[in-house]
């Protein structure tokens, strides 16, 4: 086989890595390399581009990646999104600022947008999205973001450009109340900035900042003006510094090394150089990936050898076993390290791990401890088979970016189990007091609780529990008086316990509000297939995931005996309104041809009621409304004397 044979073989088996890479970081926002092999395998590939001349079509390194999320409005951009060319060579920065004014500035590492401006308010907000031409609309969350200014003086259309991310600060805040830990503040920028539902979006501290002013009238030749611009009218603009045309190298390496990573409150990636005279730079044209006029310069990660000890897992409360690397701890940048979090099963089985290997490790960004390859790679150290909680065989699950994951499968799982019964005693959700993680483990353990149902009969366990160490009948008294108190809970309360995916606390209080605060009309909207994406708010990903939630036999076997013990309970409604809806909380049949609504409308505008549709007439059915060509209802009804309504007495009704 002739070189240039191996090299086309090469090249082809590295576009198809790469686009695996870009969909799993840019569409589902879970990597599955780190970006040292990521950064590496692009290099690979565009030297090969260079020594062969070819470049193949779908090459990443002509367009920039990144993928539209199903669910998300899509949006033309006004201006190509493209990137910056990238070198990890001081050198070359010199080289590119010659004898021009530059901007130096951070690199950050989070989401890009783009934001929309007209009449001094913010229209529409962008992702990057596909190739950087089409993007995704995330107005609803941008409107959470914690520095976006919505309202400004000045009034002429333009686009601002920015990044979306997350502070190192607030990242370890929310990761410590997650499941599943996100491995670094790109990713749970990524997936917050693009969720379907804004309120839960604005529970995660996202900052914009602002890095390049896109407009036609407002007439300015210099980027430093630029940025000053955006600051004049309230926003956040990325950290930087103006060097003066004809720097040398000592100014330059001096400017790059007063911007400190591991002393910046946020993610960053590197600087981007770019040069203040914004004619000049727009002369110098672009490729279909980059603009010549701005570069890229990464860091380089500093590797650090030692030896690999072993593997730590643990079960989060879906079933997910996470991999993370023990080894002889090293100092980089003045903290010792001896784990590193191996993201999935891919990962950990790409570097064929055993104990007494030399290992090469770095922190990703200067801040996120990785292992970056294996020296030895005797593949000892085996991925383990059996549950490390209870002993069950793990399975692999692939992900919707094909990524694979180790799961405990085993609905009983201790480790699994308490994780949700801590999540549905929360003081935000049932909020039973007196129930930590340690506490709901032992009782676990003990088998005084299996489902959410069994809290409330602990009563049966009293003499065992006051007589294990630690708990005491003051203790008990206080939590039988917690547990006592949480008989009466809302719907909403009631709903975010249940640990759905995506439909937490403020989802929850919609469903109260849409449903009334009726268990029974929330269910049975679930059973005659209603379609949650009708709620404010409510994305496909959410509707599926409450219609799961209730199909699954796993999470019924914990909340259906739930029922059993409590009463929900709901807000007063005024008189008025009790007066002018003689629906709420009756159970309402349809049946016939409705001249103003289709067999889902009716169900809909009976749900928004707070009425409780049903399929069928029974003895507990308040009222039938009857349309064209009725059939059995109607007779049935007659039979058991309900009380029928033709479509106009039912909106007659309404009006009062």
């Amino acid at each position: 086989m002739r070189a240039s044979e191996e090299q086309g073989i090469r090249m082809r088996t590295l576009i198809e890595r790469i686009r695996e890479a870009d969909t799993a970081y840019y569409k589902y926002d879970r990597p599955v390399m780190p970006d040292r092999e990521y950064d590496l395998l692009m290099e690979e590939l565009k030297g090969l581009e260079t020594d062969t001349g070819v470049v193949l079509s779908g090459s990443p390194t002509q367009a920039v990646p990144g993928e539209v999320l199903e669910g998300l409005a899509v949006v033309c951009h006004t201006k190509p999104m493209l990137s910056a060319d990238k070198t990890k060579s001081l050198a070359d920065l010199e080289r590119f600022a010659g004898s021009q004014p530059v901007v130096l500035s951070w690199k950050l590492d989070g989401l890009t947008l783009v934001l929309r401006y007209r009449d001094g308010k913010l229209e529409r907000a962008i992702t990057r999205g596909r190739n950087g031409l089409v993007g995704e609309d995330v107005t609803h969350t941008a409107r959470t973001f914690l520095n976006i200014p919505l309202e400004i003086p000045e009034e002429s259309f333009f686009e601002v450009r920015g990044e979306g991310v997350i502070s190192w600060a607030n990242f370890e805040k929310i990761n410590a109340g997650l499941e599943e830990p996100y491995a670094h503040p790109r990713n749970l920028a990524a997936g917050s900035v693009r969720n379907l539902d804004s309120d839960e979006s604005r529970k995660r501290y996202l900052e914009f900042f602002a890095f390049e002013l896109v407009s036609a009238g407002l007439g300015t030749d210099s980027k430093m003006e630029q940025l000053d611009f955006l600051a004049q009218n309230g926003f956040s603009v990325v950290p930087h510094v103006l060097l003066a045309g004809g720097s040398g190298p000592e100014r330059i390496t001096g400017a790059a090394a007063s911007f400190r990573p591991a002393e910046f409150a946020y993610p960053a990636d590197g600087l981007i150089m770019e040069y203040d005279s914004i004619r000049y730079g727009e002369s110098l044209g672009a490729t279909g990936h980059h603009e010549n006029r701005l570069i890229a310069l990464k860091w380089e990660d500093e590797l650090y050898e030692t030896t690999f000890l072993g593997l730590d897992t643990a079960v989060t409360q879906s079933g997910m076993v996470s991999l993370t690397g023990v080894f002889e701890p090293v100092v980089i940048d003045g903290a010792k390290v001896g784990r590193a979090y191996l993201h999935n099963y891919d990962n950990y089985a790409r570097l064929a791990l055993g104990k007494g290997d030399r290992i090469q490790v770095y922190k990703a960004n200067m801040i996120i401890p990785q292992i970056a390859e294996n020296l030895t790679k005797s593949g000892t150290c085996m991925a383990p088979s059996f549950c490390p909680c209870c002993g069950a065989p793990l399975m692999i699950r692939i992900s919707p970016g094909g990524t694979r994951q180790l799961f405990c499968e085993n609905p009983d799982c201790a480790a699994r189990l308490v994780k949700k019964f801590v999540h549905f005693c929360d003081k935000t959700r049932m909020d039973i007091e007196g129930l930590s993680e340690k506490t709901l483990g032992r009782m676990l353990g003990h088998g005084w609780i299996r489902t959410y149902g069994d809290l409330y009969t602990l009563e049966q366990h009293r003499d065992e529990m006051i007589g294990t160490a630690g708990f005491g009948v003051k203790s008990f008294e206080r939590l039988q008086a917690s547990i006592e108190k949480s008989r009466h809970c809302t719907l909403a309360r009631f709903i975010a316990g249940m640990g759905i995916p995506m439909v937490g606390r403020h989802a929850g209080r919609d469903l109260d509000h849409y449903f009334h605060g009726s268990f029974e009309a929330f269910e049975q909207a679930i059973i005659n297939g209603f379609d949650f994406t009708r709620l404010p708010d409510f994305g496909e990903a959410m509707n599926e995931n409450i219609h799961n939630w209730y199909a699954s036999g796993e999470d019924a076997g914990l909340w259906r005996p739930l029922l059993d013990h409590i009463e929900f309970i709901k807000e007063e409604d005024t008189m008025e309104t009790a007066m002018s809806n003689p629906f709420e909380g009756k159970t309402v049949v349809a049946t016939g041809k409705l001249e103003n609504y289709t067999r889902d409308g009716i169900q809909a505008k009976l749900l928004s009621l707070g009425a409780k549709p049903a399929s069928s007439v029974t003895k507990k059915t308040d009222y039938l409304i009857v349309g064209e060509k009725a059939g059995s209802k109607l007779k049935k009804a007659v039979e058991l004397g309900i009380r029928t309504l033709t479509e106009q007495e039912f909106e007659d009704m309404l009006a009062g």
